[in-house]
């Protein structure tokens, strides 16, 4: 006959298997990825390559929507919390979202802010350049970089003159 007991170990062993590593930075990078993606790439307008996410759809409900975004992002400051950035760029990151969330709420001319001002990206790339500092084990092959150009040889400087 179960007991209590073997129910509380089956919860230990469900409660253990969700566990979210929150110190550990290659999953915390792959999450702020995603919640940006989710939040300022999610579609692609037909016809343009401009990108918009669910901040500029949720913003244009009236009051809510842009309170509700700028709790998605302040998600994106926790984790940048959790990896150890300094108060300063945690300062900043929450800059970006208060100044979108303000600006966000202004009606018809703040839609069109949110559309133009990707905060989640800016904090992304933040996050990115601490993440690459830091931690270089997290560093992620990203296809869409532009070329780094790098310095012509010696060959190339003859052919140039």
């Amino acid at each position: 006959m179960p007991t209590i007991f073997d129910d509380q170990d089956k919860f230990d062993r469900l409660a253990q298997a969700m566990r979210v590593d929150t110190r550990n930075p290659v999953a915390i990078r792959a999450r702020i990825e995603v919640m940006e993606r989710l939040l300022e790439r999610s579609f692609v307008i037909p016809g343009t390559r401009q990108t918009i996410g669910l901040d500029s759809i949720v913003g244009l409900v009236p009051g809510i929507g842009d309170l509700i975004t700028a709790a998605m992002g302040a998600y994106i400051v926790w984790e940048a919390r959790n990896l150890g950035m300094s108060k300063w760029h945690l300062v900043r990151m929450a800059g970006n979202i208060g100044i979108d969330t303000l600006l966000g709420a202004l009606p018809i001319a703040g839609d069109v802010f949110d559309f133009m001002f990707k905060s989640n990206s800016r904090n992304l790339r933040l996050i990115k350049k601490h993440l690459d500092r830091h931690h270089p084990s997290s560093a992620t092959l990203d296809i869409n970089a532009r070329p780094v150009s790098t310095a012509p040889t010696p060959a190339e400087m003859k052919r140039l003159r």
